[in-house]
């Protein structure tokens, strides 16, 4: 009898466990139930986030792609356009290069035309007339050789024409027609500016305007010729003009000043010899100026 309460207890708490296992599965299957409905819910999120995710991915890809190809096309675009505009640019270039050489082709042919009448003057030696229409062919389209044999012919002619109306300056002088012989002198300066003969067109000029009375202009071309350079041997002649104009002008300090460096630089020459006496009246006449000036002396009181 004992021994069956002793089963019948076994059996009750064996039972009693078996309920409490039952009930801690249960709680476990419910547990685990609850997990894996929040997992398919993580899992459902995950995958709709990967699908939102795609499907950005994939049109962000599109927009990239797009803006990519259009800055593609708008670089090739730009490239046409630029090559197109260069070579319109480099069309109308050589249309200009054309109308241009077309242009200098004309001009040629008429200085070619202009240049022949021109060598003609030469050959017939037409001076005057050479140096006059020299100004306006040298603006044509002359080939260098033309214009080269042109420019000597030209300073030639006017070197020439510069002499013989100094010598009919002098030739006027001398018959004392000193104004005709005046303007012979500037014409032949004008011509020829720098030519050698200058100094002694000046030194003639100023013997003319001095001839003329007119000392104040005759003494700017005497002072010309005593201090140029070019022509040594008519620097003394130059001094000993300027003492003759500023002496006429009462310009005394400067003709005295011309008289000492004529006898200084030139003491042998007969100049000298007449600026000597001709510098101690100067230098009279200076003083006797300066004490004539003087205010007079009041009388002692």
């Amino acid at each position: 009898m004992r021994d069956v309460d002793d089963e019948v207890r076994q059996i009750k708490k064996e039972i009693v466990e078996s309920r409490g296992l039952i009930i801690k599965t249960n709680n476990l299957v419910n547990a685990l139930g609850a997990d894996i409905k929040s997992i398919a819910k993580r899992q459902a999120g995950y995958e709709r986030r990967l699908n939102w995710n795609s499907g950005v991915a994939i049109a962000v890809i599109g927009v990239l792609s797009f803006v990519g190809l259009k800055l593609y096309f708008d670089a090739q675009t730009g490239g046409l356009r630029s090559e197109k505009a260069d070579a319109e640019a480099t069309a109308e270039q050589l249309r200009q290069d054309l109308g241009d050489e077309i242009r200098r082709s004309s001009d040629r042919g008429t200085a070619a035309t202009k240049a022949a009448k021109y060598y003609e003057l030469i050959r017939e030696r037409k001076r005057a007339e050479v140096v006059r229409q020299y100004p306006a062919m040298s603006k044509e389209a002359l080939s260098p050789a033309e214009a080269s044999v042109f420019r000597d012919y030209e300073r030639e002619f006017r070197q020439d024409l510069s002499l013989e109306a100094y010598q009919k300056g002098l030739s006027l002088a001398a018959n004392k027609k000193h104004g005709e012989a005046i303007a012979r002198y500037q014409e032949a300066i004008e011509l020829d500016p720098n030519g050698t003969q200058i100094p002694a067109v000046k030194h003639a000029l100023a013997l003319s305007l001095r001839k003329e009375k007119r000392p104040a202009e005759a003494l700017v071309y005497a002072q010309q010729v005593a201090e140029q350079t070019t022509d040594a041997a008519l620097q003394p002649d130059g001094w000993w003009l300027v003492a003759l104009c500023a002496r006429d002008v009462d310009d005394l300090d400067t003709a005295r000043e011309a008289l000492r460096i004529l006898i200084k630089k030139w003491p042998r020459s007969a100049l000298s010899r007449d600026a000597r006496p001709l510098l101690r009246e100067v230098t009279r006449e200076a003083y006797l100026g300066k004490k004539a000036a003087l205010p007079a002396t009041p009388p002692a009181e």
